[in-house]
């Protein structure tokens, strides 16, 4: 073997280790947090702050857990968020897929800048646009409904430009071969777009589901009532007012709360990062 593929190879396997090394610590770092929360879950008030920090608990106690759902309806607040996100999420599929449908594959005058007014949109912050949006919501009698959280986000800008990069992929050859049979535009995008689209549309799914499972902002806003509040909406009242709240009962909400969520991301994460591969969020 020459001497200078010997050293490559011995060099690649040194950066492959080293590689491996700081990706094992920089997983250790993120978990620590999560490992920090699941111990305090279980432990009490006096261990929630011990110094130093307990990783794992020395015991199961569930005092928190009991205290946390007789506190607050807290399944209900799960379900709240659940059928949010998840309304959501069928509604930005469906809508951000036939918009991204139409500006990939449809051909209309003013397309392109029609598609680059829609990109500007995601330039503007929610901040900006809250008075009005609270606005139009009191004024059309959906204040204090789960449905101020949902029409207003059915269609997400960014979502039709992850679709429409990815439908940009598929070969034009397929849709010229379906018109020659005949197929208009609705049946293209049934039967040919959307089953080769399986890993843009689980990504667009994985990435609403999640964000909108944790918002806070607009929940904050157009909630009022406490049998209608999300989880993080939840989470905040359990704090307290000056966030006096106990440490251990918060630590077991938040436990719970982010058991769907990763369970979602399990699940779908080799269609997520295929996904993001494809379409070339990553750049």
């Amino acid at each position: 073997m020459p001497q200078n593929t010997y050293r490559k190879r011995r060099l690649g396997l040194l950066w492959e280790i080293v590689s491996y090394f700081v990706l094992f610590f920089g997983a250790l770092v993120i978990l620590m947090p999560f490992a920090w929360m699941f111990s305090t879950s279980f432990g009490t008030a006096e261990t929630a702050f011990s110094l130093p920090p307990r990783w794992i608990p020395n015991f199961f106690n569930t005092k928190s857990y009991r205290q946390l759902l007789e506190a607050v309806p807290f399944f209900r607040y799960m379900w709240n968020s659940f059928k949010v996100a998840a309304l959501i999420t069928v509604g930005q599929l469906v809508t951000c897929s036939t918009a991204a449908y139409a500006f990939a594959r449809i051909r209309f005058r003013g397309r392109d800048p029609i598609f680059l007014l829609l990109l500007s949109s995601m330039m503007i912050p929610i901040q900006v646009t809250v008075i009005p949006l609270f606005i139009l919501v009191r004024r059309v009698g959906l204040y204090n409904t789960h449905a101020s959280l949902i029409l207003p986000v059915v269609i997400s800008a960014f979502g039709v430009f992850l679709l429409r990069q990815f439908f940009l992929t598929i070969p034009a050859e397929l849709e010229e071969a379906a018109r020659i049979d005949g197929a208009s535009h609705f049946v293209i995008y049934f039967r040919i777009i959307l089953p080769l689209s399986g890993p843009a549309l689980s990504t667009l799914a994985v990435l609403c589901f999640l964000y909108f499972w944790n918002e806070l902002f607009r929940p904050l806003i157009f909630i009022n009532s406490i049998e209608k509040y999300t989880i993080p909406l939840g989470l905040v009242m359990l704090r307290g007012q000056y966030d006096v709240g106990s440490p251990t009962r918060t630590m077991a909400a938040v436990t719970l709360a982010i058991i769907p969520a990763v369970v979602i991301f399990i699940l779908a994460q080799r269609y997520l990062v295929e996904g993001i591969a494809i379409t070339g969020l990553k750049e």
